[in-house]
């Protein structure tokens, strides 16, 4: 039965409509929706579960009736979003950027996404204006890539920032994805931007597990993972700060459907989390989900209450 129902979904959402089509674009000119039925989605991975469900209770909070929908592959739900299957998502600002850009301009469009919020911002709308899609502000919550060594290690050489890495000198062997190798915002930039001596990369992956233990045993002085990781802690790790900002600036954004949840109601509702929630709140929620096991609705609720945006 369960196959059943995840095959009816695909072909619900691989038949929808993907809004206006790329020679109609800059003609969308309808006004904002306030549709009073809302269904909100997620990308099926914890935090993104978290954001989901926050979002839904504060709709409900303003009067919006709601429900949930996990599409857990962007192929999927972004075409959905645009069609109005899904009116609301919570999307990473650089991230959704360069996918929108290379699904407008192909693959080998130049990128959209940059360090600068501002500059991503722009770019994004103006991806997503013309497919329907209308782009909240972007809050103070960012889920990036960064970079994480032992603690021992950086109190033994007195490090806190990449460049203090940097000026080191120190031989760093990086446990991260392989593609590591080729990415800019991996070993090519580490290199050019805080001139860090990395010896190789152990493709051990991106914040996993044996990644971690790697540098917490020694093997590797340093881990590719995310500023929301909920586990360094466990192991011992602490982040050096990206000081020179080479990470792009994958701010928490609500994306939603204009001609659905375009209107004034959804933005003040949704836009009462955005001054509030942090990266630090969002690693923690993390942490109650994926190793205490909470619930992501009940963990999402009482950090609501506690900060009183359910009142």
């Amino acid at each position: 039965m369960r196959r059943r129902a995840a095959a009816a979904l695909v072909l619900l959402l691989t038949g929808c409509s993907t809004g206006p089509s790329l020679e109609n674009q800059g003609a969308v000119t309808a006004a904002p929706g306030d549709s009073h039925r809302l269904t909100v989605g997620s990308a099926g991975f914890t935090e993104s579960d978290l954001l989901a469900q926050m979002y839904a209770l504060l709709l409900e909070r303003a009067g919006y009736k709601t429900s949930l929908l996990t599409v857990a592959n962007r192929e999927l739900y972004e075409p959905a979003l645009e069609s109005g299957q899904i009116d609301v998502v919570p999307e990473y600002a650089a991230t959704f950027a360069d996918w929108l850009n290379a699904k407008t301009n192909g693959a080998d469009a130049a990128p959209a996404g940059s360090p600068d919020l501002d500059a991503t911002m722009t770019a994004l709308r103006r991806l997503a204006a013309p497919r329907g899609l209308t782009v909240l502000d972007a809050g103070r919550a960012v889920d990036q890539n960064a970079f994480a060594v032992s603690a021992s290690y950086a109190r033994q050489h007195d490090l806190k920032t990449l460049s203090d890495l940097g000026a080191s000198g120190l031989e760093v062997r990086l446990a991260a994805g392989d593609e590591c190798v080729q990415r800019p915002y991996c070993e090519p930039g580490l290199k050019k931007t805080y001139g860090i001596d990395i010896t190789g990369v152990d493709p051990k992956g991106v914040g996993t597990t044996p990644a971690k233990r790697a540098v917490q045993s020694g093997q590797d002085q340093m881990v590719l993972t995310t500023t929301t990781d909920a586990t360094l802690t466990e192991f011992g790790l602490v982040l050096l700060a990206d000081d020179k900002h080479l990470q792009n600036a994958d701010y928490v954004v609500p994306v939603v459907n204009r001609s659905r949840a375009g209107s004034e109601g959804v933005t003040r509702a949704l836009g009462r989390l955005k001054d509030v929630l942090t990266t630090a709140d969002l690693a923690a929620m993390n942490q109650q989900v994926d190793s205490w096991r909470r619930l992501a609705k009940d963990v999402a609720r009482t950090y609501l209450e506690d900060k009183g945006l359910l009142t």
